[in-house]
């Protein structure tokens, strides 16, 4: 349901365009690195090539802490003016791993990099939350999603070209264009959508009682470790997929494609996810693509044992994009479900819900990324130990709803979301 007290300056389209733009920064620092990562290891001497994957595990580190500053920095300053300063810092990040000497310096430049960039990810989420509720939120989530997806698709092409043209460092120039976009448009277009009436003071007393109020509600919290193993899944697939494609299966340069064939199977699903969560809901969604998502990973994990782990490339692929559909159906809504408790808490409860997920997911992501053998074994296991969980605990959170939980679900959600 849109906010009625909200006027907005520019169109829905552009609305959403700008939030996905936000939200890019983060898959752009991830995704136009990835064909560089080579590259940079050689740099600096980073002989073990699973310490490579360093490179966008500190990112993240950085990501989930800033994000518990973020958001009740938005509660209090406004939406925007935390943005400008996430960009600053972002900006930084990228100037200083650019000058990085060693390996150390540029992963604290990294580190710095996702620190800055946790603003524009988790107040885009807030600055949603202040205009849509329920069903329409989920929906303006998968289309700023299914817009935002077209990063990925593209940025390890993006990344390719540059290091072709030039080198790795002129990377963290692109970053520093594209964050200065980033600015402009949002202080040109877009009206604060935090009333001044509505805003929360800054103060360690009003944080830790925001955090109290979020971490103890069951349905945000089992959903919040929901989607962190949902996404450390994909952050798994994520940290070996260089190395699975450029060594494993050897295609070159061809890596840029591929990634990016998978990247939009994603995006497909978060178009689709907006067609239909209005008719079927999101619970019912969730529990599908889960279900979907371990059976494909099961079935692929038995075909992998029967070929003695030769896998052809177009089956892993097609294997893949398939689960990345899933995926795709599960982001959004589940976010959006650990959000709807917390319409009072739009900042602080976007900020715990993203530092959590992004620290279970990184934890896990990188587990799994480490212990890359050579075979695609640790990633399938990965794919059903975490989809199997995420089912257990979807169920734990529908069980035992409290008075203040039933009352902030629509009707129709309560259910599985059958109309």
């Amino acid at each position: 349901m849109s906010n009625p007290t909200t006027r907005p300056h520019i169109s829905f389209f552009e609305f959403v365009s700008l939030l996905a733009l936000c939200m890019s920064l983060v898959a752009l620092s991830i995704d136009t690195m990835l064909p560089g990562l080579s590259d940079i290891g050689e740099s600096f001497d980073v002989t073990r090539p699973n310490s490579q994957q360093f490179v966008i595990s500190f990112l993240f580190a950085g990501l989930a802490i800033g994000q518990l500053f973020a958001g009740p920095l938005s509660d209090s300053i406004g939406r925007k003016k935390a943005v400008y300063a996430g960009l600053a810092l972002f900006i930084a990040g990228s100037i200083l791993s650019y000058f990085a000497t060693s390996y150390e310096l540029m992963l604290a430049g990294r580190f710095l990099q996702g620190f800055g960039a946790s603003a524009p990810r988790v107040v885009t989420i807030a600055m949603v939350r202040d205009r849509y509720e329920g069903r329409d939120m989920a929906r303006v989530m998968s289309y700023i999603m299914g817009i935002f997806i077209l990063v990925p698709a593209i940025a390890p092409s993006i990344g390719q070209l540059i290091i072709n043209f030039s080198n790795w460092h002129t990377i963290f120039l692109f970053f520093i264009v594209i964050a200065v976009i980033n600015f402009v448009w949002l202080a040109i277009r877009l009206q604060e959508t935090l009333h001044p009436e509505d805003r929360r003071p800054f103060t360690l007393p009003s944080i830790f009682s925001g955090m109290k109020t979020v971490c103890s509600n069951r349905m945000t919290m089992c959903y919040t470790i929901s989607s962190g193993f949902i996404f450390g899944a994909f952050l798994g697939y994520l940290n070996s997929s260089q190395q699975i494609f450029q060594v494993h299966y050897g295609v070159g340069d061809m890596f840029a494609i591929y990634f990016g064939m998978i990247a939009l199977a994603i995006g497909a699903a978060f178009f689709v996810n907006a067609k239909l969560v209005r008719k079927f809901g999101m619970r019912y969604l969730v529990t599908a693509s889960l279900i979907a998502m371990a059976a494909l990973a099961m079935a692929f994990s038995v075909f992998e044992i029967c070929v003695s782990g030769n896998v052809p490339l177009f089956v892993f692929v097609a294997y893949i994009m398939a689960s990345a559909f899933c995926m795709g159906m599960l982001f959004g809504n589940m976010n959006t479900l650990a959000m709807i408790p917390m319409g009072h808490l739009a900042g602080i409860a976007s900020a715990v819900i993203g530092c959590v997920s992004l620290v279970v997911a990184a934890s896990v992501g990188a587990s799994i990324g480490q212990m890359y053998n050579g075979s695609l074994v640790p990633m399938t296991t990965g794919f059903v130990v975490l989809s199997l969980a995420s089912l257990l605990l979807m169920r734990f959170a529908e069980t035992g709803d409290t008075d203040d939980e039933v009352s902030a679900i629509t009707p129709d959600d309560k259910t599985l979301g059958a109309k």
